[in-house]
């Protein structure tokens, strides 16, 4: 259970990082370029995933003994476009429906895509930690 919880603080850490470059790009690219935020947030999130991938596989989740690397990033890559999916419709939902300030939009839209990281990755890249 205390690896469970450091592993939570790590991504945590990671996440708040990752979430800052993304907010700070979103922010960027609709206040200075005027792009309509869910493209703002689609560009965003892409930059944030890079960062994301390095960091979260070299900090936060063992490597699974017997998947190459090249597995290990492709099924980080359909794990967080599917993570992009939630996350544009939340700030679609958000923003052209519901039309809330789509800085809100994104807190909330990021407090469910980290859950479905944590969780899905957790399932799908990490080792067996108990050998």
């Amino acid at each position: 259970m205390q690896k469970l919880l450091a592993q939570i603080v790590k991504f945590g850490i990671v996440g708040v990082i990752a979430f800052a470059i993304d907010f700070g790009v979103l922010v960027f690219l609709t206040e200075v370029f005027g792009l309509n935020p869910v493209v703002s947030a689609t560009i965003s999130f892409i930059v944030s995933v890079i960062f994301n991938y390095l960091a979260s596989m070299r900090y936060v989740f063992s490597h699974r003994e017997g998947m190459s690397r090249q597995r290990e990033f492709v099924i980080f890559v359909v794990l967080s476009a599917v993570g992009l999916g939630i996350n544009d419709a939340l700030m679609w939902l958000g923003t052209e429906v519901v039309t809330l300030d789509y800085r809100l939009v994104k807190l909330v839209a990021t407090a469910v895509v980290m859950v479905w990281n944590f969780v899905t990755r957790k399932i799908f890249l990490e080792g067996d930690e108990s050998k």
